[in-house]
């Protein structure tokens, strides 16, 4: 009967003290309530509690990283698509994410989202995709806000991905197409005004030289028939034999005896 007693004994000793010592992780709190009112934070580490009288709620300091569902937003210039973004955070204040509101992670996630909707609502399409970085810190410092009050501390907030309609993405591949051929013809008309420059400098530099600009024409003839094996007409300017003419004329001037007396 004594050993039967004994065995009692222990048994709810045991029981007490599995209740009463707690350990908690090096990341882990424990908001501990007496009779339903808070009396602290304690961890990590061994921690007492009083049976019966205690209650504790264990809260993790750990970043969390945090999934926003895809969001169907609509643009300031009415574009309709799907943003996803991720969100970090971490409790800074155990005794508030707990206290001030039910769940921190279910809320903080409800928020993520409406406070995505909300910002890239006001955003046009090229902003959103052009200014990724200024979006993020907006929604960072939005959020980081209105979660202080629950002691939880946002750190950033990525949009991750835009995903846009068919007909708009057709859209911009054909204004892309665009802008690059209006580049090209940009590149070759500034191509040909530095050619043009050139060439009138060096029309001035043969201009006085009417042999260089028949040897310049000869060598055109020479660069035609070596890159193409067909028959190729030339117009010929009757005034390129101009020189060869005086030559000839000169030469056929020339007397060798002495002038008739």
């Amino acid at each position: 009967m004594q050993f039967t007693a004994l065995v009692v004994i222990v048994i709810l000793v045991v029981m007490i003290l599995a209740n009463a010592i707690r350990v908690l992780r090096e990341y882990e709190r424990a908001v501990v309530f007496r009779l339903g009112r808070v009396i602290g934070v304690k961890g990590p580490g061994l921690i007492l509690l009083i049976p019966v009288l205690d209650r504790m709620v264990k809260v993790s300091l750990r970043t969390v990283v945090m999934d926003v569902p895809p969001q169907d937003v609509i643009t300031r210039d009415n574009v309709s698509v799907k943003v996803n973004a991720v969100i970090y955070f971490r409790v800074i204040e155990p005794s508030k994410s707990v206290i001030e509101v039910e769940n921190f992670l279910f809320a903080t996630s409800q928020l993520a989202q409406t406070t995505l909707r909300s910002v890239l609502g006001q955003a046009e399409l090229d902003e959103l995709l052009a200014e990724r970085e200024k979006i993020n810190h907006e929604l960072q410092s939005i959020i980081d806000r209105q979660t202080d009050p629950w002691g939880i501390k946002v750190a950033s907030v990525e949009v991750k991905d835009v995903d846009l309609p068919a007909e708009m993405k057709r859209a911009m591949a054909r204004q892309a197409e665009a802008e690059r051929e209006r580049r090209a013809r940009v590149i070759a008309a500034m191509g040909e005004f530095q050619a043009s420059e050139k060439l009138s400098q060096a029309a001035a530099i043969i201009q006085p030289y009417p042999v260089a600009i028949q040897l310049r024409y000869l060598q055109t003839l020479v660069e035609v028939a070596a890159e193409n094996n067909s028959t190729t007409l030339f117009p010929v300017p009757i005034d390129l034999f101009e020189p060869f003419k005086a030559l000839a004329g000169g030469k056929g001037g020339r007397t060798d005896g002495p002038p008739a007396t």
